[in-house]
């Protein structure tokens, strides 16, 4: 495992600070070298996903045909700027499309997550994927999926992998034991975890640090007001403060994929404010986006697509 010097898992703000505050930006590449989606073949509701997922829209709003669209549109633009594979969907699997709470990699490691609902933990056994990762790129794989404590990796886990740190947002989705575990499967310098808010369920959909030097989050999406505090001691001007309805339009589910470019879904980039819009260019990011409506009706959006390969 990576990076075994000094670590840290705490819900204590300031211990967490006066380690994460010296990390130094040589933890790893920022951004991945390539990344895998999975297409939204048999896009339907999946019921038990919706219990803890506020976001997701009911059975009549699922298009299959246009989600599909999306998908492949998606495909082409991320593919303008690193590679990208797609994996074919699987019946019986309706969430498949959001492959990245469930594998994840840091260099020569593929990580298996935990997911909490039964019709998500079937995603883990996908042979496929599985072998992809370990017999194909060669990476060692670590299985977290067999064990008892929910730990959706990079939807419950925000990482700066520049620097090694973790954010990770406590609820049904990911308890502090996952935490524990994702902490150290990642091999991150120190992670902070915190309650989400009420009524949240992924702190990606609250919080995206871009390439390591900016993050866009809304604070009113994490129980500890605390938040403010970290984000601005670490990212200082580029800590970008997002209304309600920016977060509402999924503008915190964004991914930075380069130095240069913030990824995100249409309806997302129509909602940032002026604002907002000069605070990402001020970070040195243009905004790019697609559309994913027919996408979003399933609780996530553009982020939770992409399966990053570092």
């Amino acid at each position: 495992m990576p990076h075994k010097s000094v670590s840290m898992l705490t819900r204590d703000v300031d211990a967490f600070l006066a380690l994460a505050r010296r990390a130094t930006p040589d933890f790893g590449p920022a951004t991945a070298k390539a990344a895998f989606l999975v297409a939204p073949d048999g896009f339907a509701l999946a019921a038990e996903s919706a219990t803890d997922n506020r976001y997701m829209a009911g059975a009549a709003a699922f298009d299959a045909t246009a989600a599909g669209d999306e998908h492949r549109a998606l495909q082409r633009a991320l593919a303008e700027c690193l590679p990208v594979v797609t994996f074919p969907g699987v019946s019986g699997m309706p969430d498949g499309l959001f492959p990245n709470n469930v594998f994840a990699t840091i260099p020569g490691h593929a990580i298996i997550g935990r997911m909490r609902h039964r019709v998500r933990q079937r995603e883990a056994g996908r042979r496929d994927i599985r072998s992809f990762l370990r017999d194909v790129l060669g990476y060692q794989e670590i299985n977290l999926s067999e064990q008892p404590h929910p730990c959706e990796l990079t939807g419950a886990l925000v990482i700066d992998r520049a620097r090694g740190l973790g954010f990770c947002g406590l609820s049904e989705r990911c308890d502090i034991e996952g935490a524990a575990l994702m902490h150290e499967a990642f091999g991150l310098r120190a992670t902070l975890a915190l309650n989400l808010a009420p009524g949240e369920y992924h702190t990606n959909v609250v919080c995206a640090v871009l390439a390591g030097r900016a993050v866009m989050y809304h604070s009113a999406g994490f129980a500890d007001c605390a938040i403010d505090e970290v984000f601005s001691t670490l990212y200082a001007a580029h800590a970008i403060r997002v209304s309600a309805m920016e977060q509402a339009a999924f503008a915190c589910n964004s991914i930075a994929l380069s130095d240069d470019v913030v990824w995100m879904s249409a309806a997302a980039d129509a909602a940032l404010s002026v604002a907002t819009r000069n605070a990402i260019s001020h970070a040195g990011f243009t905004v790019r986006s697609t559309s994913l409506a027919a996408i979003e009706a399933a609780g996530g959006s553009l982020r939770c697509c992409v399966a990053e390969i570092f």
